[in-house]
């Protein structure tokens, strides 16, 4: 059984940058900074210590005026130093703080990456934005590009009072980038497809329609499966790594953080405590997602009818 859960985390391969396009370096003043990237007064570095044992970079990016922040999960072949630019956009254009970090061995992050150090990574960094910046639920939006959908969805279907989700190229799950499958198998990885139906927020999808590396099939089923759907944006010709050069996606992310500032949050269910622990069962910048096998067709191979998986 643990021979088919590795092949299967071998052919949906992580792709850290290598070597990583920065590293962490303590100033004289005792702050975290990161040689590689630009300094920037309003931004702060954190080394936060995860369950896995790892130890991962995180960036405040703060925003004066900000409402919300955004926790940014980018995607497989990216780290921090080459997310830099997209993030100062995303916060001059959308008024918001953003939290960024990188996965367990990505960028200055320790470890080594791997499905279950994804979701101890985004606990961390969720409890460093408690901790760090008395963040609540409620002034907080979700964001997943690509592979950083699984920690993303993790995440949301757990905390009940999330101001927003969005879903950028995001997967079904890992199995069905690879082949058409009709169910969820054990020993599928970010099983998107099934979290997404727990999650009680306001969802925004976000795909390409000729995006060839994840089909656009599956924003598509994410956005139906969606509790609270939010209007979608479906970028015609949009590929799977070059959606942010399309005018239309900063307008339709303002639109959305507008909104948001609107709308009721949902009633309080269960809070995540400050120390998490899994509920699975088993658990122009833009990094993209990379696979050692590519499925041959597209759209007509993956299953229409896939309700639970």
């Amino acid at each position: 059984m643990g021979n088919v859960t590795s092949g299967v985390a071998a052919k949906f391969a992580f792709f850290p940058p290598d070597p990583p396009t920065y590293d962490v370096r303590q100033d004289e003043d005792g702050r975290l900074a990161m040689r590689g990237i630009t300094p920037d007064m309003n931004m702060n570095v954190h080394l936060l210590d995860t369950k896995g044992g790892n130890k991962i970079v995180a960036n405040f990016w703060r925003h004066p005026m900000a409402r919300f922040t955004l926790l940014y999960s980018h995607g497989n072949a990216a780290d921090l130093g080459q997310m830099h630019e997209l993030f100062v956009e995303l916060r001059a254009h959308l008024r918001v703080n953003i939290m960024s970090y990188d996965y367990s061995g990505y960028g200055g992050s320790s470890g080594k990456p791997s499905e279950l150090n994804t979701y101890y990574d985004i606990e961390a960094v969720y409890n460093c934005l408690k901790k760090e910046y008395g963040m609540k639920q409620e002034d907080l939006i979700v964001y997943g590009q690509s592979v950083g959908s699984g920690p993303t969805l993790h995440l949301a279907s757990r905390l009940q009072r999330l101001r927003g989700v969005v879903l950028h190229s995001a997967i079904l799950s890992g199995l069905r980038v690879l082949y058409p499958v009709k169910m969820t198998l054990w020993f599928d990885i970010f099983k998107n497809i099934d979290k997404i139906r727990r999650v009680n927020c306001p969802v925004l999808v976000m795909h390409g329609t000729n995006d060839e590396v994840v089909d656009w099939y599956h924003g598509k089923r994410l956005w139906e499966l969606s509790k609270e759907k939010y209007e979608p944006l479906w970028v015609k010709g949009g590929g799977h790594c070059n959606l942010e050069t399309y005018p239309d996606y900063i307008k339709h992310l303002r639109r959305f953080i507008n909104e948001m500032e609107r709308i009721p949050v949902a009633k309080p269910e269960k809070e995540l405590d400050s120390k998490p622990s899994l509920t699975d069962e088993s658990t122009k910048h833009i990094g993209c997602l990379r696979l050692k096998k590519k499925v041959p067709g597209s759209k007509k191979e993956v299953d229409r009818d896939s309700e639970t998986g």
